[in-house]
């Protein structure tokens, strides 16, 4: 058994008018990339990470194709919401139409074989800025940035930061190994301490996988271990849409 990560997978089976080609070259047939790798790599008696950014659609019903993509890869799937995953609802909701192979985290966690898994979404902190490690790329006209004042954006962060303590302490307290999803990076990339990294490193947890940075300049170095904890960018691109192998 070992556990894999892959992270921003947008996909739009459900919503064909949301292709990702228009980020840039690298996206043309994306969900070919991921298939042919993660099919090739990746076994029924693995776990496979998403760390959100799943899916562009925006009502449950459009998800469904994609999930069921997701469904037909091997190994058991555990994912949490990313900033772009508007179809996701409350949980309840999100369950009742998840095929048996994929499971989620909300403010819990879930245990597979001796490996805790917890997690939430996080959110945008001024405590880290990743603009210097990111090419200059115009966007899309026809995407639209969330704005957010500083006192919203503080707010929701703060709720964030809660849901994980939430999903931590939920965690199995005899796993051999316990691993951590955010879908917003929870650490600076050169490993300055945050509210965050804090949290983790109380809570003894192993690994976190992560992903929403895109457009990033190669050859950097990015990430890495702070004490016991071990940090992994996971996004699709970054990865160049191969899954990564965590344990």
């Amino acid at each position: 058994m070992a556990v894999w990560a892959i992270g921003d997978l947008h996909l739009s089976f459900g919503t064909p008018d949301k292709e990702m080609d228009i980020f840039g070259p690298e996206w043309k047939a994306h969900h070919e990339k991921i298939q042919s790798s993660w099919d090739s790599l990746i076994t029924e008696e693995d776990l496979v990470l998403i760390p959100g950014d799943i899916s562009w659609a925006m009502r449950e019903e459009e998800a469904i194709p994609d999930l069921e993509w997701i469904h037909k890869r091997p190994g058991t799937k555990v994912m949490i919401k990313g900033n772009h995953d508007y179809w996701w609802g409350s949980a309840t909701k999100v369950r009742k139409i998840l095929p048996k192979s994929i499971h989620i985290i909300s403010n819990d966690a879930f245990l597979f074989q001796d490996i805790a898994v917890g997690g939430a979404r996080l959110w945008d902190s001024p405590q880290y800025n990743f603009s210097q490690y990111i090419e200059k790329k115009e966007a899309p006209k026809k995407m639209k940035e969330e704005l957010f004042s500083l006192d919203e954006n503080n707010r929701i962060f703060e709720r964030e930061a809660h849901r994980l303590l939430l999903s931590v302490t939920a965690m199995n307290k005899d796993a051999r190994v316990k691993i951590v999803m955010t879908h917003y990076p929870p650490i600076s990339a050169d490993l300055q301490d945050s509210v965050i990294s804090q949290i983790l490193a109380n809570e003894h947890i192993d690994h976190v996988v992560f992903g929403h940075l895109h457009s990033l300049k190669k050859g950097q170095k990015l990430f890495g271990k702070k004490g016991n904890v071990s940090y992994h960018l996971v996004s699709a691109d970054w990865l160049d849409f191969v899954p990564v192998r965590i344990l």
